[in-house]
């Protein structure tokens, strides 16, 4: 892996420096437009819209575009002398709890690695976070754009998770919204048994991104000539609402049949457990 980032974790006074590493990657079969008369590669050319002639990518600027159609063109100096007090260093601006951040927030994500003489400050601020189970947010600037980010230890290593900014995440605004929607407590409560049946683990057959297997299985066949095989058919999509707590039980039964339950089978959950000892639970709060 190459780094894509040089600097430092500002921890109060103490200076630890890192580099970061892209710590994802997204896997899938890489299909390009071609000529369908001769397999000719589809290539996109830089036109510009005035004269029509293709640009050379050093004739190339960038800039903003204004509402009355003006361009305001921004040259590298002029990027160069925007603020970014944070362009070398990570600063740390708050320790909180994980559960406190809303995940749609969630941006891409960089493992840090020490590049110091000594990399004990590096390891105290992992073990610390991971021992008061807290995440620190901090500021940091990659690629001239500054961004709120997670700093928390995973395993023995550091990783940086960016945040989108508050104003990037859209409200939903949708009629239903507005609704008046009464839940009857049998419906939740066997939305809650099915909740309660599929509670674990996901299955090891579940994390296999299943498209791309049969499309790389799909292009082998088809370039070493052999006849194209194909796949399990798909799973029968859901109806409509219907009777919507003949569906939950349904779905509670399926849920128990590939947790490896008796169908209608009685399994122990924690409303069960809590009356084996004798403990009461209280009911969940209806809304409406």
């Amino acid at each position: 892996m190459r780094s894509i980032w040089n600097g430092a974790i500002s921890f109060g006074l103490v200076s630890i420096p890192v580099q970061l590493f892209t710590a994802t990657e997204e896997r899938g079969v890489s299909l390009h437009q071609f000529h369908a008369a001769d397999a000719g590669r589809i290539r996109h050319k830089r036109v510009c819209s005035v004269d029509g002639e293709e640009v050379d990518y050093g004739d190339v600027v960038r800039g903003y575009e204004l509402p009355d159609g003006r361009v305001v063109v921004l040259t590298e100096a002029d990027l160069a002398e925007l603020p970014l007090s944070s362009s070398r260093t990570i600063d740390v601006l708050s320790f909180v709890d994980a559960n406190t951040i809303d995940p749609i927030q969630l941006s891409r994500c960089y493992f840090c690695e020490p590049t110091g003489v000594d990399p004990k400050p590096y390891h105290l601020l992992r073990a610390a976070l991971e021992r008061t189970g807290k995440t620190a947010v901090v500021k940091v600037a990659i690629r001239q754009r500054e961004s709120l980010a997670l700093l928390r230890p995973r395993g023995w290593a550091l990783v940086l998770q960016l945040l989108l900014w508050p104003d990037e995440v859209r409200e939903p605004k949708f009629p239903f919204l507005a609704d008046d929607v009464v839940l009857r407590p049998q419906e939740m409560q066997m939305a809650e048994s099915y909740v309660d049946t599929l509670t674990g683990d996901v299955g090891e057959e579940h994390m296999v991104d299943r498209y791309r297997v049969a499309l790389e299985q799909l292009v082998e066949a088809k370039a070493s000539g052999l006849p194209v095989e194909q796949p399990a058919g798909r799973r029968e999509e859901p109806g409509g609402a219907g009777d919507l707590m003949e569906a939950l039980r349904r779905s509670v039964e399926e849920a128990q049949r590939s947790r490896g339950g008796p169908p209608g089978g009685k399994r122990t959950t924690k409303k069960a457990a809590a009356k084996k000892t004798g403990t009461k639970r209280k009911p969940a709060k209806q809304p409406g």
